[in-house]
């Protein structure tokens, strides 16, 4: 659509650019965690996996928002509600933002969604290479449920596009490992999600990573009770308990991970059902 390339080809996908670009030396210049793996091993790794979902997401998930939003000219909030127009812009970004929270919460609790979303978590250090680690049946699956509150929030193609750039500016900026000086990432995070916040979600120990599920807006953990925030991440070990060996990584055994058996953390074998360690793993 012309649309997409004159807005997101042109526009945004220059700004995401420069986004991951100053990040990417940031986090190399004030580190928050200590790095475990080889950063030119990852980086080829995380690139190659995230090829194909980069690829739907240009050609299948954009042209599918846009298409929809196109088409909704009469119902959703956006029409329902006699909003002023930034009124309307901030609420359909609140809606939309709502959304992917619930989607993210759906990724972690419905079996067959963790298999993919598993993917992403098995990275083993957090930096803004891991924001592009997702499995492409991830994003076949966005579509439908996001597509869902582009409907509910009767957002323009535009908007959709405004919020995709957001959103995926924020995915990196949350994914970083940029040490932020403790009491401006304590204001931060009171409205967005920081790189210590998100880091908590990436714990091998299973109750903080049953926690800041949020992208953009921190609020909705705190409104869900699902909020938590310990600027100190020396004591956080990244990754996933039963996915811990990381010469089995590969790129091959990520795309075909969600296919395959899930591993048990107690027994440590293949069991097809259980897909979460049963109990916590502290840190260490």
């Amino acid at each position: 659509m012309g649309l997409i390339n004159k807005i997101f080809d042109k526009k945004a996908a220059p700004l995401l650019a420069a986004v991951f670009v100053i990040l990417f030396i940031a986090e190399r210049r004030r580190k928050l965690r200590k790095p475990s793996q080889p950063l030119i091993k990852r980086m080829v790794t995380n690139s190659i996996v995230a090829a194909p979902a980069f690829g739907l997401l240009r050609f299948v998930f954009l042209p599918a928002m846009v298409k929809l939003a196109l088409k909704n000219k009469r119902y959703g909030v956006g029409y329902l509600l006699p909003f002023s127009p930034f009124l309307r812009l901030l609420t359909t970004f609140l809606i939309l933002d709502y959304g992917n929270y619930l989607w993210h919460v759906l990724n972690h609790k419905i079996p067959l969604l963790w298999r993919f979303h598993l993917v992403h978590h098995t990275d083993l250090d957090l930096d803004t290479l891991t924001a592009f680690r997702f499995h492409f049946g991830e994003m076949i699956g966005s579509v439908f449920f996001r597509g869902l509150f582009v409907f509910l929030s009767g957002a323009t193609a535009k908007e959709v596009l405004a919020y995709e750039l957001l959103f995926e500016s924020a995915t990196q900026f949350h994914h970083s490992n940029m040490r932020i000086p403790r009491k401006l990432e304590a204001c931060l995070n009171k409205i967005i999600v920081t790189p210590s916040m998100h880091g908590i979600h990436h714990s091998v120990n299973k109750d903080e990573t049953d926690s800041n599920y949020a992208v953009i807006f921190s609020f909705w953990d705190s409104m869900h009770q699902t909020f938590k925030f310990n600027p100190d991440q020396k004591q956080i070990i990244i990754g996933v308990p039963e996915y811990r060996d990381a010469s089995q990584m590969t790129v091959r055994y990520l795309l075909t991970m969600p296919f395959k058996k899930q591993y048990n953390y107690q027994s440590n074998m293949p069991c097809k059902l259980s897909i979460k360690p049963k109990r916590d793993i502290e840190a260490t």
